[in-house]
């Protein structure tokens, strides 16, 4: 009789962990045409602020984890950032405690608003150069 439960319980316990490994490898398949249709169709840009980059997470994701403002037109209080990225970094950490993947996250979400910003700054300089026309500097011997 015992060894009907446990078979029974063998058994439901094996197929709840093929269901959730089906459906995790759905999602990350899922996940993984889409960052890869975002990359195509047009990369990380500027314009496209909203796309997944290497670390998977958007831009609104990783202001909501760092819980600050979007970048407005490429500028972002860089201080503010990397204030809350240093305390909550800190207070995740595993050996006071706290956890390795949420200060995983925040790191990545760090270096995700630094993307932005970088990439939009490259942008706006690209822009003020092609306005200025092309001035090299040339020194005529004499």
């Amino acid at each position: 009789m015992a060894h009907r439960f446990i078979t029974q319980a063998v058994v439901v316990g094996a197929r709840v962990f093929g269901r959730a490994f089906a459906e995790a490898y759905r999602q990350a398949s899922a996940s993984s045409k889409y960052s890869r249709a975002a990359i195509d169709s047009g990369g990380s840009s500027s314009s496209h602020s909203n796309n997944l980059v290497s670390s998977g997470l958007t831009l609104d994701e990783a202001c909501q984890i760092l819980n600050v403002r979007s970048p407005q037109g490429g500028k972002a209080d860089m201080e503010e950032v990397m204030e809350r990225f240093k305390r909550l970094y800190d207070v995740n950490d595993p050996t006071k405690g706290g956890s390795f993947y949420l200060q995983s996250k925040i790191l990545r979400a760090r270096e995700r608003i630094e993307l932005e910003v970088k990439q939009t700054q490259e942008t706006l300089d690209r822009k003020a150069e092609i306005k200025q026309g092309w001035n090299p500097k040339m020194y005529k011997d004499q």
